[in-house]
């Protein structure tokens, strides 16, 4: 065999990592890609289930959603809950896995109970949660009336019923967040923190200017998921409060869900998913950004 013959390129060498990409790529072509495709087709059209045709009608699904005082309270809503979610989810799981960050045999028992929560499916938390915020004779009630204070309708006021699902989110996913602070606290050089010691920072300022830039990453992975999660779920809402009272838990996703499932208007419902898709990539891309470009430290 001459030279030149086993210098030869191997075409199939060359093909070979696309090849292997290949599986992936069409995983999500088929389940990612298309879909959206779907829902963007979908939303310029007046479809109005899943199936039907449609004819073309532009960017009018997009104006319709805008003038709905529907969906603006949707909007609303699901702010005042992502924000009531993410923040105290986020600094509980933060707490826990400060205290719970040396392995003992009674931290390991806490981070169980602590993470249980993660454990029960979402519906089955809601279905807990409807008997603890039952009046009169709900734990959370029961408990209250011991202090002197008079039994509420805790899902039934509209002042209140938001900030109901915002506890039971909180007290669902604190305990999945501490898991990856647990991580990320495991990736905090000892030495560092032995040298502000030796400097003389107290635990607080160890805290704000070691272990805190030292997790820039970890918060805002969390952060992001937070934020996933805040938009994403709806299962509490349709067992504990259908939306109500007075649409005061009208989120995003179940406002998506009764345009297209309870009154049949799929195109005002995938303009509303193409919208809330936008805004959360859009939250997601600044957490990402914002937190790791003011604390992330090379280590």
């Amino acid at each position: 065999m001459n030279k030149s013959a086993r210098e030869a390129p191997n075409p199939f060498r060359s093909a070979r990592p696309y090849l292997l990409l290949l599986p992936a790529f069409l995983c999500l072509a088929a389940f990612t890609y298309w879909p959206m495709l779907q829902v963007l087709l979908a939303s310029l059209s007046d479809k109005k289930r899943v199936g039907d045709s449609g004819a073309f009608v532009g960017a009018e699904n997009y104006f319709r959603i805008f003038q709905d005082a529907h969906f603006l309270g949707a909007l609303a809503n699901n702010a005042l809950y992502a924000a009531g979610t993410v923040i105290p989810s986020v600094l509980f799981g933060f707490l826990f896995a400060l205290a719970l960050r040396e392995t003992t045999n009674l931290s390991a028992i806490l981070r169980s109970i602590l993470f249980f929560p993660t454990l029960v499916p979402l519906v089955g938390a809601a279905a807990i949660f409807i008997f603890v915020f039952m009046p009169d004779i709900g734990l959370l009630d029961y408990y209250l009336a011991k202090l002197g204070i008079s039994a509420t309708n805790w899902l039934g006021n509209p002042d209140l019923a938001l900030v109901s699902l915002m506890a039971l989110t909180t007290w669902k996913n604190a305990g999945y967040y501490m898991l990856f602070f647990l991580a990320g606290l495991q990736g905090v050089p000892q030495d560092a923190e032995e040298a502000a010691k030796i400097e003389g920072a107290n635990w607080l300022q160890r805290l704000y200017f070691v272990i805190i830039p030292m997790l820039g990453p970890t918060f805002a992975f969390v952060l992001v998921i937070a934020l996933i999660s805040a938009v994403s779920q709806i299962d509490h809402v349709i067992v504990m409060t259908d939306g109500g009272p007075n649409n005061s838990t009208n989120l995003l996703l179940y406002y998506i869900y009764q345009q297209a499932h309870e009154f049949y208007d799929l195109g005002k419902a995938t303009a509303a998913t193409v919208v809330t898709l936008i805004a959360l990539l859009t939250l997601s891309f600044l957490s990402m950004r914002t937190v790791e470009r003011k604390v992330h430290y090379e280590t």
